[in-house]
């Protein structure tokens, strides 16, 4: 997808397997629909197809891909996304039925988003060493001249190389150059994280979208962009908070998403060092999304994955503001569900209790900040007077 404005439409493919809940389906086709908004195209269909197993040569069944290719000519859909992302060859085998549309997979528009959303010289590095990882097993299906030769004379046999060959060379050697430029950054950041000394360190994590750029303006007093938007922060920023004289640093970093492509988890790995390196981790949670708990989940599987999950966790339910339920029925014979629940049910359910500790609270309303700026002194104070001591008569 290159830069496509609002004019251009999109339709999104999913599959239902034999044991997957559909209501999910539908609800993870909502956040592909919320990814492409974010990076510039109009949602306009869904194709949703029943299925033991995803095709292994075109994901879904060529009756459905012929539907769809009709239906995208016949109303000049521009972008086809698929949300789980695609092998090579089945990417290729797709583009043959349907010629009208690019397809993408869930995979490539994540990237395209973070290609967009990258500000800095060094985002934009990373972003292109996740492309680069991307495209390199992929790239049979981006060129139409690979039977070509080149560089016929001189060469051993008398063959030159293909054009694949020359392309895939290319970009691994384009991917080795971008890993020794980051090495240098990642160098020179760790060098300046070194240099914050012991002072204590908090870092925002969370599912993107959830507000922790409006936190973090809430607390820091900074000006962090902030956007409903997904992946609206990149770049890792740390800001200098005082709460009651005991100062801190606190981070917001690139927020987490399921299934976020693993050629992005490698590339912003030095990002994720203040992850790593954080003394505390404020896990900030939109308690008004129908799917907080999974994207809770996703977050904890990701600490876990980048070797983050020991740190001791503040969880933040922000957007109680937005937060909506159903009336419960009382004489109904079904049970209450999650969707039955009020804002009061929930802060005395479970979710608080193995959360502790924890907050609910409003970012964009300022509801219960001030509860918020205590617990943070609390926990911040005691790492500090651990650290110095002598220091305590200073707070």
């Amino acid at each position: 997808m290159e830069n496509p404005v609002s004019t251009e439409k999109a339709v999104f493919v999913g599959i239902i397997k034999q044991n997957d809940d559909e209501r999910k389906v539908y609800e993870y086709l909502d956040e592909l629909e919320f990814l492409a908004k974010t990076a510039g195209a109009e949602a306009d269909r869904r194709f949703v197809q029943r299925v033991d197993k995803p095709d292994n040569s075109t994901y879904i069944r060529s009756g459905k891909l012929e539907e769809i290719a009709t239906y995208c000519e016949e109303n000049c859909i521009s972008y086809v996304i698929f949300d789980d992302e695609l092998s090579g060859m089945q990417q290729r085998n797709i583009e043959k039925i349907i010629k009208t549309s690019a397809v993408i997979d869930r995979t490539s528009l994540i990237l395209e988003i973070f290609a967009q959303r990258a500000r800095t010289a060094y985002a934009k590095m990373q972003v292109e060493l996740a492309r680069y990882n991307y495209m390199l097993p992929r790239l049979a299906g981006m060129w139409t001249h690979l039977e070509r030769q080149r560089g016929g004379h001189g060469t051993r046999g008398g063959m030159g190389e293909t054009q694949i060959e020359v392309d895939r060379r290319i970009v691994k050697e384009r991917i080795t150059r971008l890993k020794e430029q980051l090495k240098k950054v990642d160098k020179q950041m760790s060098t300046q994280r070194g240099n914050r000394g012991q002072m204590v360190r908090l870092a925002l994590v969370g599912y993107t979208n959830v507000g922790k750029s409006t936190l973090m303006n809430l607390l820091a007093k900074s000006d962090v962009f902030a956007e409903n938007k997904l992946f609206a922060t990149l770049d890792t920023t740390v800001r200098k908070v005082v709460i009651e004289n005991v100062p801190f640093l606190l981070s917001d970093t690139v927020g987490f998403i399921r299934k976020l492509p693993t050629q992005l988890v490698e590339a912003f790995k030095s990002t994720l060092d203040e992850v790593r390196e954080a003394d505390i981790l404020v896990h900030v949670v939109d308690i008004s999304h129908p799917d907080f708990e999974e994207q809770m989940a996703v977050v904890e599987k990701t600490l876990q994955d980048i070797k983050a999950s020991n740190k001791p966790v503040y969880v933040v339910f922000n957007k109680i503001d937005a937060y909506t339920y159903e009336e419960y029925d009382e004489f109904s014979l079904e049970p209450r569900s999650k969707e039955n629940r009020t804002l009061d049910e929930l802060k005395n359910s479970w979710i608080a209790a193995e959360k502790s500790p924890c907050i609910f609270i409003s970012a964009k309303e300022k509801t219960n900040l001030p509860k918020l700026r205590n617990d943070i002194y609390k926990m911040v104070a005691e790492i500090h007077a651990g650290r110095w001591p002598f220091n305590n008569f200073l707070w």
